[in-house]
């Protein structure tokens, strides 16, 4: 079985088949902290799912709002913006702590601001370079297991 761990401490995610890693990516996790109160903008720890996937097939650098393709983000482009891009993974706790994390749209996906990635740079969800995102989108089903560590 696959599982997604994601380490806060060294801003790192990697993709496991039972214990063997298969893959690693650098990512971003808040620039807030950790916790789980809605509208804190804080990355919560625990044991999630991946409860839905969106964007299979969108061209990388798609942006998303409300999780339906909204416009397209080129490399260059002039935006202060932390935009959801790509692809996105939704979230759902499984621990009572973590409980609001679907309400709270915690996601894995793309970002405009690949040069932060690799360290604590989002408002709440995990962020990863465009291709990367691609790539773990692929390699996983929905009900993937998702570990957030500090």
């Amino acid at each position: 079985m696959k599982r997604i761990e994601v380490s806060i401490s060294t801003q790192r995610l990697r993709l496991f088949e039972n214990e063997r890693l298969l893959r690693e990516w650098p990512c971003s996790t808040s620039k807030f902290g950790i916790g789980f109160t809605e509208g804190s903008n804080k990355t919560p720890p625990g044991r999630f799912i991946v409860r839905e996937k969106h964007g299979e097939g969108a061209e990388p650098g798609t942006i998303f709002k409300s999780r339906k393709p909204a416009g397209h983000w080129k490399p260059g482009m002039d935006t202060d913006s932390d935009l959801v891009l790509t692809r996105i993974l939704w979230l759902d706790g499984l621990e009572s702590r973590n409980g609001n994390t679907w309400r709270r749209y915690i996601y894995i996906h793309g970002t405009n601001d690949e040069k932060a990635v690799g360290r604590a740079a989002s408002h709440g969800c995990v962020r990863m370079r465009n291709r990367d995102v691609i790539e773990l989108f692929d390699a996983i089903p929905e009900g993937t297991p998702v570990w957030i560590d500090l």
